[in-house]
């Protein structure tokens, strides 16, 4: 079982990374292979919108013009059983990084070939807001549009504010067990045949 988690915080240690840890830890714990990925490392560019349309390779060829990051995480991605997604709240909304790299990848999903290429790939979503915490929802719907168009299917979708981070550490531990454990009977399905 391989368990990808893409922490998108600036900070490799702050309160999102401590969040999304500890889901890595639990399903560490019952034997998944987990590769913790801190986005704040890797080089994602914006979008271009390369040509007048506002499209360009992505659409034409499920593919991206840009040489950074994003091919070696689209294949970490394809590669992995299960998926841990979290993000701080900014705004109410996705942290500029995670916006960067949701964009891109959804564009390079409307291609015709890799549609819902992901296939029903099981996530974790993770909101964490450093304050009073207004913010989660919205934020936990923008992760739910972003990651619904290559194929994820979210499990569990928790948010984290400071006041309430003691007892969703908790929780965070038992989804990272449940996401890691086999599929529960009410999961669709993965589509592995097919073009990767």
């Amino acid at each position: 079982m391989k368990v990808l988690a893409i922490d998108c915080s600036a900070r490799a240690d702050g309160l999102t990374a401590r969040m999304s840890k500890a889901a890595c830890d639990a399903a560490a714990q019952v034997g998944a292979q987990v590769e913790w990925i801190c986005l704040q490392d890797c080089k994602i560019e914006r979008c271009r919108m390369c040509d007048p349309n506002g499209w360009g390779d992505c659409r034409r060829l499920g593919t991206c013009v840009i040489a950074d990051d994003l091919g070696k995480l689209v294949d970490k991605l394809q590669a992995a059983d299960r998926l841990i997604f979290a993000t701080p709240v900014y705004f109410g909304d996705l942290s500029e990084s995670a916006k960067a790299f949701t964009d891109r990848l959804r564009r390079t999903s409307t291609f015709p070939g890799r549609r819902q290429f992901l296939r029903n790939l099981p996530t974790l979503a993770i909101a964490v807001a450093g304050g009073g915490g207004g913010g989660i929802p919205t934020c936990l719907a923008s992760i739910e549009k972003a990651l619904s168009v290559p194929g994820c299917f979210l499990v569990d979708m928790v948010g984290v504010a400071r006041r309430n981070a003691d007892y969703k550490i908790d929780t965070l531990r038992l989804a990272g067990q449940a996401l890691a454990g086999p599929p529960h009977e009410t999961w669709p399905g993965r589509d592995t045949a097919g073009d990767k």
